[in-house]
């Protein structure tokens, strides 16, 4: 399903994405492709990257990483640092010799990353590569989920959608959204699966992801 570059984006801030993305790894290097993540920029004391390389055991980097838990520009100007250039960051994506790139985000689409305000979209387009929307499971996804779904429809990008985080005790939001959310939906990640042991979560990743299952069965 996915080959070259992919990008891993959210509907919003904290919707799951760095634990899409271990779980998108650990599939794909199960299907028998070499995976590398690459988180675009770091912003306040998490640790995406690290994070992806000790659920799904595959490579990572980060690309810049700045202290204040802003969009990725602010930071950068916060600190006196110029900020990353879209043509260097596009260079080093590019520069990996894996199967398959996983390219995270930081918040939505359209948070602005680097100088001149260029976003994850813009990246997407250029390389023309498709899109993975991580999106909330209750209410009020829809709404974020069909703008962030159009506007990468307005870019002709092909868009996949994975929920980032099901509850233990979903509601009826959560169940009615199952049928109502958007897009072409691969998966559904359960809540605390980043607090699994790296054997259990890569155990249990492909079982989420049941469309990229499928896809190796066939």
């Amino acid at each position: 399903m996915f080959n070259g570059p992919v990008i891993i984006t959210g509907t919003d801030t904290g919707v799951g994405k760095t634990i899409a993305t271990a779980a998108l790894a650990v599939a794909l290097a199960n299907q028998g492709h070499t995976v590398e993540a690459v988180k675009l920029a770091q912003t306040g004391d998490d640790d995406d990257a690290g994070t992806v390389a000790r659920l799904s055991g595959v490579a990572t980097k980060c690309l810049a990483h700045y202290p204040d838990p802003l969009a990725p520009s602010v930071a950068a100007r916060r600190c006196g640092q110029p900020g990353m250039t879209f043509d260097d960051a596009y260079a080093q994506v590019r520069a990996s010799e894996a199967d398959v790139t996983l390219i995270e985000g930081a918040g939505g689409l359209l948070v602005p990353l680097g100088q001149d305000d260029w976003t994850v979209a813009d990246l997407a387009q250029q390389l023309a590569a498709p899109v993975v929307v991580v999106a909330r499971a209750g209410l009020g996804t829809i709404n974020h989920t069909a703008l962030t779904l159009a506007e990468l429809d307005r870019r002709s990008l092909e868009s996949f959608v994975v929920i980032g985080s099901w509850p233990n005790r979903p509601g009826i939001a959560e169940y009615e959204n199952l049928h109502d959310l958007p897009g072409r939906r691969i998966g559904c990640i359960p809540e605390k699966a980043g607090r699994l042991a790296p054997a259990a979560f890569q155990r249990a990743a492909e079982a989420w992801l049941g469309q990229l299952a499928l896809a190796r069965a066939a």
